[in-house]
């Protein structure tokens, strides 16, 4: 009798230490698949913290690239903001050979501003694409494709990007016209100095 009881228990105890496993399984299971962020979350939060960074070794900058066309014709433009400057160089033909570079001041506080503002609009949400996804050359052959990258020594740290076309919608988490209308006021006659693009 007394074997048996103690079988019993041990049994029981067994089949408890099995069942809170296969509880504690399901529950890991079910937050890997409902709750997981595969690391996205911590990649935003590094990618927001040096966006807002105002360290004088920061800057943000948008690259707008127009059609595809004879080279004659083809031009971009580069806005780069940093704590103490703004600038804007326009480029033509497929060499970059520069047509204007506008340079201007800044200072530390207007930068944060700017900063926080483009962070409000979630300019870093978005995953950086790999490979060949990555690539823009011919994309949105067109229309325009924007570049939004945040730098530390004019080294792009993370660069995500976008297109008008609705073929390619690029690694750009965000709206594209809040971005633009954000870089775009930082230099005062933007309109004159970029020309038709």
């Amino acid at each position: 009798m007394e074997k048996y009881r103690t079988r019993r228990i041990v049994t029981i105890a067994i089949s408890l230490v099995i069942i809170a496993v296969a509880i504690a399984a399901m529950v890991s299971v079910a937050r890997a698949l409902f709750f997981s962020n595969n690391g996205n979350t911590a990649d935003v939060t590094a990618s927001q913290q040096a966006l807002i960074s105002t360290n004088a070794d920061r800057s943000v900058s948008m690259t707008v690239r127009g059609p595809i066309v004879a080279n004659e014709d083809f031009r971009t433009y580069t806005i780069t903001i940093t704590p103490n400057g703004r600038a804007v160089v326009v480029s033509k033909g497929y060499l970059a050979t520069v047509v204007s570079n506008t340079k201007l001041a800044n200072n530390i506080p207007a930068y944060e501003q700017f900063v926080y503002a483009l962070n409000k609009a979630n300019m870093m949400r978005g995953t950086e694409l790999t490979g060949d996804a990555n690539d823009i050359r011919g994309v949105c052959a067109t229309g325009h494709v924007y570049e939004f990258s945040i730098l530390k020594n004019n080294t792009a740290e993370k660069t995500l990007w976008t297109s008008t076309c609705s073929s390619a919608h690029g690694s750009l988490n965000a709206t594209l016209s809040q971005l633009t209308g954000l870089f775009n006021v930082q230099i005062p006659e933007i309109k004159s100095i970029t020309g038709k693009l």
